[in-house]
């Protein structure tokens, strides 16, 4: 059984070697990506969140969105793991997982060939074929769609989809083939037999994730996916300047090359990382919170109201006005603003936001509990002539709802609410609130 979206999220590495080397590619987009690390966090910092029923309500929505086959969600992250796990053939656990200030590549080279050409063609070309089909499932697109996903990472990639990109361009690009990566790739791609490509690793293990019934539609598909980005990757390096020299330069911050191993060190680099995959999961799971948000909150302003016919214009109260609602179960008023007033059954219904409270616990509130929070003629006891409270009857052990009409030191005239004059009464200040 597949991880779910939640334990993938939380399982994400805050420090690894695949973290160091985002990290310092940080310098050619700077701000663009921070590794936010934990599923409840990455809510909080996503929508603002901070109530933690409101924060479960979204995880719990999240989760269960995520298993809908319908949605892209899977789908996406894994064909963000297929491409790291098909990529990494001579991965080191103790190089992987190393977390000091320095890693020295010294020890590895002599078990570490770099890639032909050909080959680190075929796998940046693989690489960008998947990204345009997690970018269509995320989408709803019926098909893979290179020119749309062109258009979107031109106008709309930012955060853990635009590093992920980035990282492409530096580590499966530039780094290995040079500063003119672009003009080689497509001397390679002229040039190559599709029994070739057949027979790379890689590419045996996603050829069932592409379109096409054969080898050459499949072949196909990728140089339609270069060809759509490969105007803004051209641009992009135009636009930032990034070289192999000035890549190596911020990795030596972390790891120890020299400029004659810059091939070697694109090899390692590539096997020991899995930056698609931990930006991938990233991504899907900022999309999933976002649309886990605006559903909870849709849920929230919708389901109570069955009857929508419109009104207000006898409302005792109007939007944006600052009230008190009563909670029965907490026995307490608490701090509210309205946001919406409707009528349902010839009663007006107040939809509410708690001062303090996440918007997922925003509400409809029947009139008789909601009450001012403007008192300025308050007694030294807080109540007012005409206020709502809430009066406690002990044989009955129940609170029951009412206004104050008049006031005598810590007595209160009481008239309840749905009930004549007759029920009217005096009690004390202990009974109210």
């Amino acid at each position: 059984m597949s991880n779910s979206i939640v334990q993938l999220v939380d399982e994400l590495p805050k420090d690894n070697i695949t973290v160091k080397v985002l990290k310092a590619l940080d310098f050619i987009a700077p701000g663009q990506w921070d590794n936010i690390v934990g599923f409840d966090e990455n809510i909080r910092h996503l929508t603002g969140e901070s109530d933690l029923k409101a924060i479960q309500r979204i995880r719990d929505r999240a989760a269960s969105l995520y298993l809908d086959p319908d949605k892209g969600y899977q789908g996406a992250i894994g064909l963000y793991q297929a491409i790291d796990k098909a990529d990494v053939a001579m991965a080191t656990a103790a190089l992987a997982n190393k977390v000091g200030e320095k890693i020295s590549f010294l020890s590895f080279l002599g078990n570490i060939t770099p890639k032909a050409d050909t080959t680190q063609t075929i796998d940046l070309l693989l690489k960008i074929a998947i990204e345009v089909i997690a970018f269509c499932k995320l989408n709803g697109l019926p098909q893979p769609n290179p020119q749309q996903f062109a258009t979107s990472l031109a106008e709309n990639y930012q955060g853990a989809s635009f590093m992920r990109m980035v990282a492409l361009v530096c580590i499966d690009g530039v780094l290995p083939l040079g500063p003119n990566f672009l003009t080689k790739i497509h001397e390679i791609i002229n040039g190559i037999d599709a029994g070739v490509i057949s027979q790379n690793p890689v590419f045996i293990g996603i050829q069932d994730r592409l379109p096409g019934k054969t080898t050459g539609d499949r072949v196909g598909f990728l140089n339609q996916c270069f060809e759509a980005i490969e105007g803004w990757m051209n641009g992009f390096v135009a636009k930032t300047g990034i070289t192999p020299q000035t890549i190596s330069s911020s990795l030596g911050q972390f790891v120890q090359i020299a400029d004659d191993n810059l091939d070697f060190v694109a090899a390692v680099l590539d096997q020991t990382t899995n930056y698609y995959e931990h930006t991938g999961i990233q991504s899907v799971s900022r999309r999933l919170i976002l649309d886990a948000y605006a559903l909870v909150k849709e849920d929230l302003q919708n389901a109570p109201e069955a009857d929508n016919s419109g009104g207000g214009e006898n409302a005792e109260f109007s939007i944006g006005d600052k009230i008190e609602v009563w909670d029965k179960d907490e026995e307490d008023w608490y701090e509210a603003t309205i946001k919406q007033i409707k009528v349902k059954n010839g009663t007006n219904r107040y939809f509410v936001h708690y001062t303090g409270y996440g918007s997922s616990e925003d509400e409809w509130i029947k009139e008789k509990n909601v009450r001012s929070g403007d008192r300025p003629d308050a007694d030294d006891n807080g109540y007012a002539i005409g206020q709502k409270v809430r009066v406690w009857d002990e044989d009955e052990e129940e609170w029951y709802a009412g206004i104050i009409k008049k006031i005598d030191g810590d007595q209160y005239r009481i008239h309840y609410i749905d009930e004549d004059d007759s029920s009217d009464e005096w009690v004390d200040l202990e009974e109210i609130s």
